[in-house]
């Protein structure tokens, strides 16, 4: 069966909006109805980039281009500049944006992509970030992906915050549709227009990333603009620092912090956090299974993508993928202590960047810190910290670095510090 009928079927009779959207509240018997776009030209096998965000025009365009089997590219207008790579690299054929569906010259292909094309499988394209070198494009079978939605699952109205172009995105809006849920689109992805979207909608779930958390404790909204209505905050993406969660935990006591944890090339993988105020969490359940080597976390998974279509193959002979993150154990527990990526060796002593960075967001007018690790004739490698400031007035540099020789040895001390704006991307990741 279709996935639009599916769909139908589940929404029958409902009387609720799934979407509540700037352009108003729309109900899925009148989504299904609309003619959108001509998409006749679309055949199945199609490679299509679909450049949109969570409109009622995406949402069905995105839906009906599943059912014609093609392998969906969906991108955002944020990658606006890396967008002729990304139609490169994923072997676009058409590119559908706003109104207009155009067909481009396209020769090229991939033996995963001929793959499905021989099943007559959908499939999905999602890029990585990319903030350790080119973005990775990331080969999923829809058909096979859609399967874990089908089995029924609560759901509570829900802001879309995650975007169109990310796999926890995707998945906040499948789980939505298929478990007949409201999905609420803020008018953008400001601080100040997110909270005012929970109290205005009465929101229930707030989908997040730690950054964007972060810029919510400094903004002065919280506690005071938080509506009763939400029950649960989620964060993943990146590592979330202890300092800030305790904080959060405090000033919001009647909400419950759920950690998730994910990646693109592993499908989406449920996760229990120990309690609300832990960085503990099991991973696991459905099909996938862990293990730890040298304290970094492997994953087998069987929602796993396809491959890399720009990237050798990542997954070792019995599947493994080596995910990075290095973690600490307790009682099937884990936490992420950060990424293999981010250990800092200064002189050969060893640390990792987010203990620096878990020292300077204790210090008052901190909003966001970022420590990289940098080449030294000496030392091999030394430290240097970019803090960003939530203080008008001028921030007190002196009294940082004193507070930072108190808190941290001397090979963790950063050599250069700057205050000046982290890098974040549009997906509220420090970059």
């Amino acid at each position: 069966m279709k996935i639009l009928n599916k769909l139908q079927e589940r929404w029958h009779g409902i009387d609720y909006p799934f979407l509540i959207h700037s352009t108003g509240e729309l109900y899925f018997s009148n989504i299904a109805k609309k003619n959108f776009l001509d998409l006749s030209g679309i055949k199945s096998g199609d490679v299509v980039a679909l450049i949109g965000d969570f409109d009622p025009q995406s949402i069905f365009t995105f839906i009906m281009l599943i059912d014609k089997n093609v392998i969906i590219v969906p991108l955002t207008t944020d990658t606006k500049s890396q967008h002729e790579y990304f139609f490169e690299t994923a072997c676009v054929d058409v590119i559908v944006e706003g109104t207009s569906v155009n067909r481009i010259n396209n020769s090229k292909t991939h033996e995963f992509i001929e793959n499905l094309r021989l099943l007559q499988h959908a499939g999905l394209v999602l890029f990585s970030t990319g903030t350790t070198g080119r973005p990775k494009a990331i080969l999923h079978d829809l058909t096979f992906f859609m399967k874990r939605f089908e089995t029924p699952r609560p759901s509570l109205k829900t802001i879309n915050f995650l975007l169109f172009d990310h796999i926890g995105g995707l998945n906040t809006l499948l789980h939505t549709l298929f478990n007949k849920g409201t999905v609420v689109a803020p008018k953008s992805r400001s601080v100040e227009d997110v909270v005012a979207t929970c109290a205005e909608h009465k929101i229930e779930v707030l989908p997040t990333t730690p950054t964007f958390l972060r810029m919510m404790l400094m903004s002065g909204l919280i506690p005071e603009r938080i509506p009763n209505s939400l029950k649960i905050i989620t964060y993943g993406t990146e590592r979330m620092d202890q300092t800030t969660l305790d904080q959060l935990c405090k000033l919001l006591p009647n909400i419950d912090f759920r950690q998730t944890y994910g990646m693109s090339e592993l499908g989406i993988v449920r996760v229990k956090s120990e309690m609300r105020n832990s960085l503990f969490m099991k991973i696991g359940g459905e099909g996938v299974e862990t293990k730890v080597l040298r304290n970094i976390l492997q994953i087998r998974s069987k929602t796993r993508m396809l491959g890399y279509l720009n990237e050798d193959n990542p997954f070792d002979k019995d599947g493994w993928f080596n995910t990075k993150d290095i973690v600490e154990e307790k009682n099937g527990y884990f936490k992420i202590t950060g990424r293999s990526s981010e250990v800092i060796n200064v002189g050969g002593l060893k640390f990792m960047a987010s203990e620096v960075e878990r020292i300077a967001l204790q210090f008052e007018g901190v909003e966001l810190a970022k420590a990289d690790g940098k080449p030294n004739p000496i030392t091999g490698q030394h430290v240097e910290l970019t803090i960003q400031s939530s203080v008008k007035a001028k921030f007190d540099k002196k009294k940082l670095k004193k507070f930072l020789t108190l808190h941290l040895p001397n090979h963790m001390l950063p050599q250069r510090l700057k205050i000046s704006s982290v890098n974040v991307g549009h997906r509220f990741k420090k970059i």
